[in-house]
């Protein structure tokens, strides 16, 4: 049974002296689409609660515009979920480390979906070199592969280089993934496995795969041609 969505929630009502408060809105809404799924699938949150298998890892970017579940057509509890600004691996995040080796050894996903956009902020900032402090220091690796790829994108109007980028991050990120000790672990123990880079396009909702990883031979091949 297909997830609702809230197309037919209502929403709290403004009035003309009291503002809608979006925490009440949004306690609102949940209760509108558990009340549905409950009428609809009586058992939905009980047999919910008791698995927890999805086969799917989904490293995404932080923007509120790239909904994992909602973008492939997933229920609750078919998609396990790590976002960040510009859908990062970084060796020192052990957030986003820990996500990947209990995806991995626990959950045993059979893929991991790094998952750029179009019009990226976090890519956005890395150019512009305008970001508060804490995000510029994330942002610093996509800065890196900016300057390393600067001949190029120079040419390109900014948006162009924008979505560029976006395209080389996640390409990147893909490599990052490949160089993982709970990944080649998992690859060497013969482990189906395959890692996705894919972008989102925002104006178009559609996603396209750019490059996957599915075996440690396929890894070292591309990491030594990175070299």
């Amino acid at each position: 049974m297909p997830c609702p969505t809230h197309r037919g929630a209502k929403t709290v009502t403004q009035s003309a002296d009291r503002p809608v408060d979006l925490i009440e809105t949004a306690l609102f809404n949940n209760r509108l689409w558990a009340t549905e799924i409950q009428k609809n699938n009586p058992e939905f949150f009980e047999k919910l609660s008791q698995i927890h298998a999805p086969s799917l890892l989904w490293i995404g970017c932080s923007d509120a515009r790239v909904p994992a579940n909602q973008l492939i057509g997933m229920q609750p509890g078919e998609v396990f979920v790590h976002r960040n600004i510009a859908n990062q691996i970084q060796a020192a995040d052990m957030n986003c480390l820990s996500v990947i080796e209990f995806a991995i050894t626990v959950l045993r996903v059979q893929h991991i979906l790094v998952v750029g956009h179009s019009d990226c902020g976090g890519v956005k900032a890395a150019i512009r070199g305008d970001a508060p402090e804490l995000v510029s220091h994330w942002v610093r690796p996509i800065q890196r592969l900016f300057i390393k790829h600067m001949a190029t994108l120079k040419e390109l109007p900014f948006h162009e280089q924008v979505n560029a980028l976006v395209r080389l991050n996640v390409i990147e990120q893909t490599k990052q993934l490949a160089q993982i000790a709970s990944i080649r672990s998992a690859w060497q123990k013969g482990q189906q496995l395959t890692i996705h880079g894919w972008i989102y396009t925002l104006q178009s909702g559609l996603l396209e795969e750019v490059t996957h990883i599915n075996n440690i031979a396929a890894a070292d091949t591309i990491l030594l041609k990175a070299e």
